[in-house]
């Protein structure tokens, strides 16, 4: 097996780097969507995050409204570690489960936001790391027409990550996603040819 881990801030372009990585056939374990699952009704997180948070971050459907929660831990780093203490311990337990079920001959890709702040390479063995990274005014730019959000929202979001400095000196292979599609493309399929030349030390 070879085991990469991507990772990226907000609005870097890391998911549509793993998309690429996904349609060349690696197999991905999306940090991110194991928590969204774990954090709905039916999630072993919903319990404890209602628990530490209470039911004022409850939509009508009785689901976790990101955006009020959200405006909470972003906000308060108190109040985003007492959400991380919870969350994290149960998605990497999943990342652990999903891991042990890949067969030996696969390539896989942890894409996951927080692989330089939580010691990931190590915890996981990774065969390597790529870092999606874009400038800060791009990302401003880019999120504002994608999302909506404001250019103070995107800060606050930005501040609440890991430095683009940190995520680089973990690096072994950086992608700059300053340009096209077509040229982020380009630089995910270099990134897919790397990949393979690992020699996958699991």
């Amino acid at each position: 097996m070879i085991l990469v881990g991507c990772t990226g801030g907000i609005g870097s372009g890391k998911s549509t780097v793993c998309a690429y990585f996904a349609e060349r056939g690696a197999r991905i374990i999306d940090a991110d969507a194991i928590a969204r699952r774990l954090s709905r009704p039916d999630g072993t997180a919903y319990p404890e995050i209602i628990g530490a948070f209470g039911a004022g971050i409850l939509g009508r459907d009785s689901e976790i409204d990101r955006a009020k929660l959200a405006a909470i831990v972003f906000q308060d780093q108190k109040e985003r570690v007492r959400l991380e203490s919870i969350v994290h311990p149960l998605v990497e337990a999943e990342i652990a489960h999903q891991l042990a079920s890949i067969d030996d001959d696969a390539v896989v890709v942890l894409d996951h936001p927080l692989l330089a702040e939580t010691n990931a390479r190590e915890r996981f063995g990774l065969d390597g790391v790529i870092v999606v990274d874009a400038p800060e005014e791009e990302v401003i730019e880019r999120l504002a027409g994608s999302r909506a959000m404001t250019p103070g929202r995107v800060r606050e979001r930005i501040a609440a990550q890991s430095s683009r400095e940190r995520r680089r000196s973990v690096a072994d292979f950086i992608i700059i996603n300053i340009g096209t599609l077509e040229e982020l493309r380009d630089m995910s399929e270099r990134a897919w040819e790397w990949i393979n030349g690992l020699p996958g030390a699991r």
